[in-house]
């Protein structure tokens, strides 16, 4: 009767250390979910020094990217590629093929999932015509294929014309149109269309 007694009790204590196990396992496992939630997860996980970036379209180059550093957010919900230290961009077109439009912009960030593009820092635009845009801010939408800005505008062409856009800008991305507001500016009377009496 003895043996029987000792072994129901052996398996109580056992069934009990399990039972205590479990609960400080589970506990454990809680404690490094709350640890977790608190863990920075928004690091590059890519890092390119010194990068070029070619994007060719049927072995013609389209846009050539450099930028002193490239980093790619990626483990976060809205991924995203950052270039803190400035970027040069040539981008080419049909209309000039062999002549490049360029950017210059002290930093750049694009939000890959709405394909949505910021530059900001004196940001210089030449166009593929010859016209050079300055201003502080540009935003591209990619998908609407449009560039704005709230900033000033300041515009120049080859033949010395001079416009300012004091509260900004909005134009097609290939700068075939464009629409200033508040604008001002100087102009080449000789470049201008004769008025009729």
């Amino acid at each position: 009767m003895k043996d029987y007694c000792f072994k129901i009790l052996n398996l109580k204590t056992s069934q009990l250390l399990w039972l205590l196990m479990f609960f400080i396992i589970q506990s454990c496992e809680e404690d490094l979910t709350k640890i977790n939630q608190n863990k920075k997860t928004n690091f590059a996980s890519t890092v390119i020094h010194n990068g070029t970036i070619i994007q060719r379209d049927s072995g013609v180059v389209k846009v050539r990217f450099k930028a002193p550093l490239i980093e790619q957010y990626e483990l976060i919900d809205s991924p995203y590629i950052e270039a803190k230290k400035g970027i040069y961009l040539e981008f080419f077109d049909k209309k000039n093929p062999k002549v490049p439009g360029k950017i210059w912009a002290k930093y750049a960030k694009n939000n890959i999932k709405k394909d949505f593009y910021f530059a900001k820092g004196r940001v210089k635009i030449i166009t593929t015509e010859g016209q050079t845009f300055v201003t502080e801010t540009i935003n591209w939408d990619k998908r609407t294929k449009k560039m704005y800005t709230k900033d000033t505008v300041f515009v120049s062409d080859k033949d010395g014309n001079i416009l300012v856009g004091a509260h900004g800008m909005v134009a097609k991305d290939d700068f075939s149109e464009y629409t200033f507001f508040n604008n001002s500016g100087s102009f080449n009377s000789t470049n201008l269309p004769a008025t009729s009496k």
